[in-house]
């Protein structure tokens, strides 16, 4: 600004100065407000050169713009100033207001310091207030509501050099670099807040484009997976219930995704596994479990669950994996089969007869109170038991279940028809089998092992079990038998039996002999086959040995 005199200033120079402060406030970026500053300070202020030093985020102050003379712009712009340095010169010198000037007679303890700087040559001043070329000027920039003192936060130092009438800045000139300096400090900050804000703009719109991207990605790998999902309700009245599914799941039920939206999988579920769905937890929870189809039939699938979770309002959807394991469950309970069946007459083996003989029965626990009374009750010696199978029964009574839920096997008492009912275990022993492989071979015996099995399965009810225990030994449990229902069913079987049987081409026939015993709760498997397989014995030896065959 040029000032002849003061407080003359003329109307142009306050114009000038008008629209630099327009300017700087209508930068569109940062950098252009920096560089606006610094050639304000040029072309309204008066001075031949201004230098804009920027705090950074480590404190220390760097040249962001410079205006005024093209080789040192080149030289020092860019160039960082120590905060150090820049605090001992902010607190020396000469307080003109806000501003700071160091008179060339002390400012040459600066002159080997780290703030860049440049000085224009010049002769020795003439008179008082003419510029020296080490004078130094500086106006510091706070942020914007502390304005007037060190106790605000410096946003950066407008400094200054030579004035182009060569004077030191008189009042007005003090004033107009000091309210310069205020207005540059709210430019600079609102042009750092918008570069701010476009900087997050730019990065919300990065993240929305990813966001979209990734649900993208996520639609798809969901809608054209080769397995099923399925995405559930979290919490709430519509807790579990099915939002989506994709194609493979709606094919793997036979159901339309329109029609899934109005179940859950606990609608799906087989009912006996209801309880498996309900343990299976929802983070990562795995479940294998069969799921009902369109047509009423039903397949085994595996779930695995994911929570998908909102950041804010914590888990929202459950994310169901539904895999196909129709296949291996098959070979599973193919293989479970074998293990647990006669591979010739696909009966149960004897491991299998005697689990679920075991299963009947339970180890009566002996109590000083009831020793009496049990064997009263089981007529047979009380069995010690180990603490902690959950026994509850009081000192002295006279009956107990050992077992929650579990009803003891009581065996009919021999030699009375009371009606009494108990668990039949039938021994079965083939007379005449070994002079058939012997004479025919062992087809024909196979062949005769699988019709008796066929002909013993279907002269027993539906929930009794016909087993091979082992060779020609067949044995059968029979529930809620009397002793004559017992006698009555060996005798239809041995008939059944005694049939003639086509093996190999030929006729041939077989004999049957069967022992009868009986379970109860006290014994062990092997001790009841055993007492089976004796009463067995005894009906083999009391009959004579051509009528066994005939039966």
């Amino acid at each position: 600004m040029e000032t002849e005199s003061e407080p003359y200033v003329r109307l142009a120079s306050l114009r000038q100065l008008h629209q630099v402060m327009a300017d700087i406030n209508t930068a569109r970026s940062l950098a252009d407000t920096l560089q606006t500053v610094a050639d304000g300070a040029v072309s309204a202020l008066g001075y031949e050169l201004a230098a804009v030093n920027l705090v950074r985020p480590d404190g220390d102050l760097v040249v962001a713009a410079f205006s005024g003379n093209p080789a040192a712009e080149a030289l020092i712009t860019g160039r960082v100033g120590s905060r150090a340095s820049w605090e001992r010169r902010l607190t020396m010198g000469e307080r003109w207001g806000d501003l700071i000037f160091i008179p060339h007679t002390e400012g040459w303890v600066l002159d080997d310091d780290d703030v860049p700087q440049w000085f224009t040559d010049g002769p020795e001043p003439r008179f008082e207030d003419e510029w020296h070329p080490s004078d130094r000027l500086f106006a510091p920039m706070y942020t914007p509501g502390a304005q007037g003192g060190s106790s605000g936060e410096l946003l950066g130092v407008i400094s200054v050099d030579r004035p182009r009438n060569g004077r030191r800045p008189g009042a007005w000139g003090r004033e107009a670099l000091q309210m310069y300096a205020f207005q540059a400090a709210i430019a600079i900050s609102n042009a750092r807040l918008r570069s701010n804000m476009q900087r997050a703009l730019v990065r919300l719109e990065r993240e929305q484009q990813a966001l979209r991207a990734s649900e993208e990605s996520f639609r798809q790998a969901f809608e054209y997976a080769p397995s099923g999902m399925a995405i559930a309700e979290m919490g709430g009245d519509q807790h579990g219930r099915i939002l989506r599914t994709n194609d493979a799941l709606c094919r793997l039920l036979g159901r339309p995704a329109s029609a899934m939206r109005r179940y859950s999988f606990a609608d799906l579920v087989h009912p006996e596994d209801i309880g498996t769905l309900l343990r299976t937890s929802a983070e990562g929870g795995r479940a294998e479990l069969r799921l009902g189809r369109r047509d009423g039939s039903y397949v085994w699938v595996s779930l695995r669950n994911s929570v998908v979770a909102d950041a804010a309002d914590g888990p929202r959807f459950l994310l169901t994996h539904v895999e196909d394991i129709e296949e291996r469950k098959r070979r599973e309970l193919q293989l479970a089969h074998r293990a647990s069946h006669d591979s010739l007459t696909g009966l149960p083996n004897s491991a299998e007869l005697r689990a679920r003989l075991s299963a009947r029965l339970c180890r009566r626990p002996a109590h000083a109170g009831a020793p009496d009374s049990l064997d009263a009750a089981y007529g047979h010696p009380a069995y010690d038991i180990p603490a902690g199978h959950g026994f509850d029964f009081a000192p002295g009574a006279e009956a107990y279940d050992a077992y929650d839920h579990h009803v003891h096997t009581v065996a009919p008492e021999d030699g009375r028809d009371d009606g009494a009912k108990g668990l039949a275990v039938l021994f079965c022993d083939l007379d005449g089998f070994k002079s058939i492989n012997d004479r025919f071979g062992h087809n024909a015996g196979d062949a005769v092992l699988i019709e008796v099995a066929r002909r013993l399965s279907n002269g027993v009810r539906d929930g009794d079990t016909v087993a091979r225990l082992g060779g020609d030994e067949f044995v059968i449990l029979a529930d809620g038998l009397g002793r004559a229902d017992a006698q009555d069913l060996a005798v239809r079987l041995r008939n059944e039996i005694i049939q003639p049987i086509r093996a190999e081409g030929r006729s041939v026939r077989v004999g049957a002999s069967f022992g009868i015993g009986w379970a109860h709760c006290g014994m062990t498997a092997d001790e009841v086959l055993k007492s089976a397989d004796e009463r067995m014995y005894v009906e083999k030896r009391s009959r004579p040995k051509q009528h066994r065959r005939a039966g």
